[in-house]
């Protein structure tokens, strides 16, 4: 018998081809996952398909969006009061981040190692260029104000924001290098590690938005910092994302060396 086909409105249909598409993109990774793949895991026509997406690229798109999305939404909610002074924004801002990497921990942790591996770089790639440009209108808001304010003095508020996100992005390496440190039971050393990290930043964005010196805090509470690694340890297949993270890290010690 012909299997009944099921009606479902155009945004759920486009919901469903997104969330097999998100997972088999960290599963398999964006390189090697196909179309046809995608359209096996949700069971659709290719028909369905294209009816939403004209090419991978442009579901990569969407599934750059959602991720994106989610991880900003409560972030921009929670840092658009002007009612708060600079600093307090900007505390604000780091502080929602942190918490939604505590709460979102199992997701965070699946994301990050698979954008470890190289078939997903233009996902990681995409993935940056979207963060950035979610966050760095609300940073740079922060030091409009924070300028208007005189307690920033820097001469472009969106260059300088861009820059402190770019700045993020790149300590991927120093976390990975920590990541196998708790992993090996060493969490104190990995805390240790990426505080030296974070400290040195700070530093470096005081001077850059014309700030004295340990004006900006990016570590927060360090039993916060120990929360985040401890949490990342003890969820999701640690085998897999040790052989992920020990891969990388392999790779950028050679890349570096040479």
């Amino acid at each position: 018998m012909r299997r009944k086909r099921v009606i479902k409105a155009p945004l759920v249909r486009r919901a469903e081809l997104i969330d097999a598409a998100l997972r088999l993109f960290l599963d398999k990774g964006y390189d090697v996952t196909t179309i046809n793949d995608v359209i096996a895991a949700t069971g659709l026509s290719k028909g369905a398909f294209y009816h939403h997406f004209k090419a991978k690229e442009d579901l990569l798109e969407a599934v750059t969006e959602r991720i994106v999305t989610n991880a900003v939404a409560g972030i921009t909610i929670a840092t658009q009061s002007e009612s708060l002074g600079t600093m307090e924004r900007m505390y604000l801002l780091f502080e929602k981040m942190r918490m939604w990497k505590i709460d979102n921990m199992a997701q965070l942790r699946a994301m990050f190692t698979s954008m470890l591996v190289p078939e997903n770089a233009a996902l990681y790639f995409r993935i940056c260029q979207a963060t950035i440009s979610a966050l760095a209108p609300l940073l740079a808001d922060i030091i409009e104000q924070g300028k208007r304010e005189d307690v920033f003095d820097v001469p472009n508020a969106l260059i300088a924001a861009e820059s402190m996100l770019w700045m993020a992005i790149a300590r991927r390496s120093t976390i990975a290098q920590a990541l196998n440190r708790a992993f090996a039971g060493h969490v104190d050393a990995a805390t240790d590690m990426i505080v030296f990290r974070l400290r040195a930043e700070g530093l470096m964005l005081d001077r850059m938005l014309g700030a004295p010196d340990g004006s900006i805090d990016l570590i927060g509470p360090i039993q916060d910092l120990k929360k985040m690694i401890t949490l990342w340890c003890q969820s999701g297949d640690a085998t897999d994302d040790k052989a992920k993270i020990c891969t990388f890290t392999s790779r950028t010690s050679h890349w570096q060396a040479n």
